[in-house]
């Protein structure tokens, strides 16, 4: 029950009455004209009072320290530091062990900048900590659910949906980094590699000794991992979120805090988007996580800090970038102990009665453009980038974060690197790549995606199926190819290399299940032998490699999620013991499944080996030309082609090298294409892709359907 609501409204009761007390007095008194000026003020007061949540943040709004917060360790004492303007009190509470149950309470002190703090003599490394916040009306701190700091560096966690953590003192800056440090990429040369930590070796197909982990994402000599990443010629990989985040959902059919769980009957969140600690790895994916207890690791607090930084430096040492999907616009929405009993009103939007905005979808929505919140979420993108060596980030619904934060966190991170790399998810509460492209961010380009594949794989088909999506025709295509600039009529971006061009992300269904789909699968009925289910037909090879072609020959930052090299499958396991209705059947949104939903199956990746070679073959391709990322607008000139709306060819001349890129989405008749004098080698054909010459062919070429090819002029 919200007391203060009800406190509130007794008191505009008994005000009111007061007031019609007065009202009168002055009617008997014959005052007319003090009743009205009295009527008024009420008016202006009832204003006042719609208007509090606005004038309540821009009270908060004043507060601002720029004293270094959470608990560190200085000059030989332990300092802890908790931003709460509106608290009375605030206690910090330390434990010994992690599965202590009551702590030491000692009561902290606040400056006139609404910080907490207080330092315990000595170096505590290793103590587990927390905070109990008590606002105007906590009578007893007993009753107070003690609050991770939010600028912990280390989390214990308790896995349940309450998710009680402890932040854990560590010392930071003494990791031996071995002479690795960032990758430094030019924004036009990346091809990205989206996964999940776990799903990448979790299989037993992966042969790692560490499955699911930090450490197994970076064992040499075994079929997945790291060496199969490198294999593919990707020179960056983006992380699903890894901070420390909440994995449990509330139980299946039961009612918690007035919402009943229909929705998940995993109660898992495997993808991670619950956001708990923007400073601290998350401990999902240290080897010895049991689940369900804490996550103590016999005593070695910087487990999850270490092997995090181990799996960055193992990449690095690939010469391949790290990227972090981040998740700043929400955070947990069960647990308890957070932001929201640190301070709701300060760190949340909050409509006018009170309750959160969730325009988010997730139940709460951060204040971004807090001042402090602001400072938080600065910090903690600059934290990762000096103490993890972070190369860049993908911001979730970024369109959430104030443009402010947006436009000081890149400015500031640029100061450290000026290589970083920024990606937003431009939706969410709004739409704006053209908005984040004006800010040097570069963005998910949702049309190049719709435009090729479609929308839906049902009735939303696109120029993959011979078809178009919405508005999309072939003058669209074409700015696809160029990297959907703001030059051409619905282009979104001032440079290429803010379009980030996909096909499939960790979002929907996988590009191999949308072609399936598309060409007549039932995503509703049951497969009951995936091997052979995910095994591609011809023609549904086709269209993977036609999509892939596409995709490697526009200008832009390139992404693939994983599994789209070998068109993954994701068949919702059959082993699985929750009560899901569609087991074994589709799966478009796998964000609960721990399991072999979403685990990536090896043995797949060899059945499609033909188009996992034609993935490798495109990716050395990009690599090596600069025409396919270095392109200038003037530098592609595209046929005049009259006969056939869903073929395309381009001629690309940059510098010294001249190139022909000819593709037919028709799904019925062949495309004939006159070549530019000379002779020219076949580097793409409808089977392989490589830089490898597979012949040569001069004056025309003819493109059977849902095929292509790539030629570079002989010399």
């Amino acid at each position: 029950m919200n007391h203060s609501k009800n406190k509130s409204t007794n008191n505009f009761t008994l005000q009111f009455s007061l007031i019609f007390f007065l009202f009168i007095t002055i009617i008997l008194s014959n005052n007319i004209l003090g009743a009205t000026l009295f009527i008024t003020d009420l008016k202006k007061e009832n204003s006042s009072r719609i208007l509090s949540v606005q004038e309540k943040h821009a009270k908060l709004d004043k507060y601002f320290s720029s004293k270094k917060l959470g608990g560190f360790i200085e000059n030989g004492k332990t300092f802890f530091r908790l931003f709460a303007p509106q608290a009375n009190q605030v206690y910090l509470v330390t434990f010994d062990h992690v599965e202590q149950l009551q702590g030491n309470e000692i009561l902290m002190s606040r400056d006139e900048d609404g910080v907490w703090e207080i330092f315990l003599d000595g170096e505590k490394e290793g103590l587990f900590y927390g905070f109990k916040v008590l606002h105007e009306g906590d009578s007893d701190r007993s009753d107070n659910v003690l609050c991770l700091d939010p600028y912990a560096k280390a989390v214990a966690s308790l896995n349940t949906y309450f998710t009680p953590r402890k932040g854990i003192i560590v010392r930071e800056g003494n990791f031996d980094w071995e002479g690795t440090d960032w990758v430094k990429l030019d924004w036009r040369d990346l091809v990205i590699y989206e996964m999940h930590i776990k799903d990448q070796t979790a299989h037993p197909t992966a042969g790692a000794k560490s499955p699911g982990t930090y450490k197994g994402l970076i064992e040499k000599g075994i079929t997945g991992g790291i060496d199969y990443i490198k294999s593919l010629g990707v020179n960056a990989v983006e992380f699903l979120p890894a901070q420390e985040f909440a994995n449990i959902e509330i139980p299946y059919r039961d009612s918690l805090k007035g919402r009943f769980n229909t929705w998940n009957p995993y109660e898992r969140n495997h993808w991670g988007y619950m956001t708990a600690a923007f400073f601290a790895p998350e401990s999902y994916y240290v080897d010895s996580y049991k689940g369900l207890e804490w996550n103590k690791w016999k005593g070695q607090s910087k487990k999850q800090i270490n092997d995090f930084k181990e799996m960055v430096k193992g990449f690095h040492k690939e010469g391949i970038a790290v990227i972090m999907d981040v998740v700043y616009n929400h955070i947990s929405e069960y647990e308890l102990g957070n932001l929201k009993e640190i301070d709701r009103e300060y760190y949340f939007r909050l409509d006018e009665q009170g309750n959160y905005i969730a325009n988010s979808g997730c139940g709460n929505d951060i204040r971004t453009e807090s001042p402090m919140m602001r400072r938080m979420i600065v910090e903690s993108v600059l934290y990762w980038m000096t103490e993890y060596k972070v190369d860049g980030f993908r911001f979730d619904l970024g369109k959430l974060i104030d443009w402010e934060t947006l436009e000081t966190i890149i400015y500031e991170a640029r100061k450290i690197n000026p290589h970083v790399i920024f990606v937003a998810e431009p939706w969410g509460g709004g739409y704006d790549p053209k908005g984040f492209s004006l800010r040097g961010w570069g963005s998910w380009n949702d049309q190049i995606r719709n435009g090729v594949k479609g929308e839906n794989p049902k009735t939303g088909h696109g120029w993959l199926f011979g078809k178009w999506y919405g508005n999309n025709n072939p003058d669209r295509i074409k700015s696809y190819v160029n990297g959907t600039l703001i030059r051409d009529e619905h282009g979104l971006f001032q440079k290429k290399e803010h379009s980030v061009n996909y096909l499939e992300s960790h979002d929907g269904y996988t590009l191999g299940d949308f072609i399936r789909i598309g060409l007549g699968i039932n995503p509703d009925s049951v497969i009951t032998d995936v091997d052979k289910f995910q095994k591609l037909t011809p023609l549904q090879l086709k269209l993977n490699k036609l999509g892939a072609l596409f995709l490697f020959t526009s200008q832009g930052i390139i992404m693939i999620h994983s599994g789209q090299e070998y068109a993954r499958t994701k068949v919702i396991d059959a082993a699985t013991t929750a009560p899901d209705k569609r087991i074994g059947m589709l799966d478009h949104n796998s964000y609960e499944k721990d399991n072999n939903t979403n685990f990536i199956d090896y043995n797949h990746a060899k059945a499609n080996s033909e188009l996992l070679n034609y993935y490798q073959g495109l990716i050395a391709l990009r690599n090596k030309y600069d025409s396919f990322r270095r392109a200038e607008y003037e530098e592609v000139s595209f046929f005049d082609i009259s006969n056939n709306e869903f073929a395309i060819g381009f001629q690309i001349k940059h510098k010294d090298e001249n190139f022909v890129v000819v593709m037919n989405a028709n799904k019925e008749k062949s495309q004939k294409f006159d070549l530019p004098a000379g002779n020219w080698e076949i580097l793409v054909n409808d089977k392989t892709a490589g830089v490898k010459s597979l012949g040569k062919i001069s004056k025309k070429i003819n493109v059977a359907p849902s095929t292509g090819y790539i030629l570079k002029k002989a010399k």
